[in-house]
């Protein structure tokens, strides 16, 4: 389903110093730092799974999801989903996968949320039928009744997390990516999300991949969990397993946090 082998990227990124005068000498000379955001990265992901993916800031996630939903062309590797390469026949391939990132929105900001619903529909291509059946759904479970002809722009961080996890399953992915999906996501909120990840995982047999800072998400909804540190890989396992090497005192934030320092992270 996805497979990672190998893949690495670099970002070049510019530097200087403050003030006047560096700005000025960077119009002529500039400097820059090359980041390895990824390092070697290898997983593999089978059909069906809810996999966790987590790491601290700045650990590679949200790069290594770029790549997968074909957003990113690694420097090398390979990464095969659904038996595509994700940036090559982007066309083909994003219609199979659903991307919800927590602070980019896929919706369009000045119109009424249910016109990005409809837009999205002629973009994906979804059946009457299906368009149909998918919104009314989701718009009941994600409790979007009271806002859904209400602009984007209009609406508070959780309202707008709501309709962009909506948006990203109209089309009914077999892949969905979810980059800190419950930002900003009250508490019944975050729940009935969770409930709902379950329910389209075991009715439709959606691939899940959750990258988030929430443990109480990954320990609702996964027992995979693969840790990513500094671009590389250095863990992937079971989280019950992970668990049971710490004292059972411990909360989920308190397990990561030390598995964190296992690894200087």
């Amino acid at each position: 389903m996805i497979e990672l082998n190998g893949i690495s990227k670099t970002f070049k990124v510019a530097k200087r110093d403050a003030g006047a005068l560096a700005s000025l000498k960077s119009l002529f000379h500039r400097e820059y730092d090359h980041v390895r955001a990824l390092d070697n990265v290898s997983f593999k992901i089978e059909s069906g799974e809810i996999v966790g993916y987590i790491g601290p800031n700045g650990a590679g996630k949200s790069t290594s999801v770029k790549v997968m939903s074909g957003i990113l062309v690694p420097d090398c590797g390979k990464c095969e989903c659904l038996g595509y390469t994700p940036w090559k026949k982007r066309r083909e391939y994003v219609r199979n996968i659903g991307v919800v990132f927590g602070q980019r929105t896929q919706l369009w900001w000045d119109v009424p949320v249910i016109d990005s619903f409809w837009l999205l529909k002629g973009i994906y291509k979804v059946p009457d039928g299906e368009f149909k059946r998918n919104l009314d759904t989701l718009t009941e479970i994600m409790g979007l009744q009271d806002f859904v002809n209400t602009p984007l722009r209009q609406l508070s961080l959780g309202q707008r997390m709501r309709a962009e996890i909506t948006a990203s399953l109209l089309h009914s992915p077999k892949i969905l990516f979810l980059d800190e999906p419950t930002i900003g996501l009250d508490a019944p909120s975050k729940l009935a999300v969770r409930q709902f990840v379950k329910d389209v995982n075991a009715q439709n047999k959606t691939t899940v991949i959750i990258a988030t800072h929430d443990m109480n998400d990954i320990e609702a909804l996964t027992d995979r969990v693969i840790l990513i540190g500094k671009g590389r890989i250095l863990c992937d396992g079971s989280f019950s397993a992970i668990r049971n090497r710490f004292p059972s005192s411990l909360s989920s934030e308190e397990v990561i946090a030390e598995l964190y320092k296992e690894h200087n992270l």
